[in-house]
């Protein structure tokens, strides 16, 4: 039984572990922006705080999107164990440069998949990713424009205040 279903699949075994590689990413990072969302609640970051929530809000909805896909393609996804998340940031930049991270190792992990969907000339799947090579584009664009005002408005004074202020403003546009 286990062979006809595999036939029935319409995503090769590879293309499905790293989707459900991807899932657990997605989750990982959903958890590390709750982390950071806390974080920056418990040192009066309320805008960044806000900020974060809606980016972990985000990787959830990529998460449960990858998952969906698996299952409509015939796969078999697995719901991940999220584990060694970091609760405790050395500053408030540090949170932001932390972001931005995680968001290039995701673009990253995406662009692996989408060459193997070439390799294996897996259209539909690389039609499907290219929504999300789109989303990284933004993702990575607001967390370099966040980890930039650092350096535009400056940490001394009330420049933490300004650049928590600005955070919940940063916008991408195509156009």
């Amino acid at each position: 039984m286990k062979d006809l279903m595999r036939i029935q699949c319409l995503i090769s075994q590879d293309i499905e572990t790293l989707l459900n590689q991807q899932i657990k990413k997605e989750a990982h990072s959903s958890s590390l922006y709750l982390s950071m969302s806390s974080w920056c609640d418990q040192n009066g970051y309320d805008y960044s705080a806000d900020y974060f929530l809606k980016q972990s809000e985000e990787e959830r909805v990529h998460q449960l999107k990858l998952f969906k896909y698996v299952l409509d393609m015939g796969g078999n996804a697995i719901s991940p164990e999220v584990s060694s998340i970091k609760t405790e940031f050395a500053s408030f930049r540090e949170v932001f440069e932390d972001a931005l991270e995680a968001e290039i190792a995701i673009t990253q992990s995406f662009k692996n998949i989408a060459a193997k969907c070439h390799k294996e000339q897996d259209f539909v799947t690389m039609e499907f990713l290219n929504w999300f090579l789109k989303e990284q584009r933004e993702e990575e664009y607001k967390a370099r424009r966040a980890l930039e005002l650092f350096e535009v408005i400056g940490e001394e004074g009330t420049g933490r205040w300004e650049i928590d202020k600005h955070v919940n403003k940063i916008n991408y546009s195509e156009e």
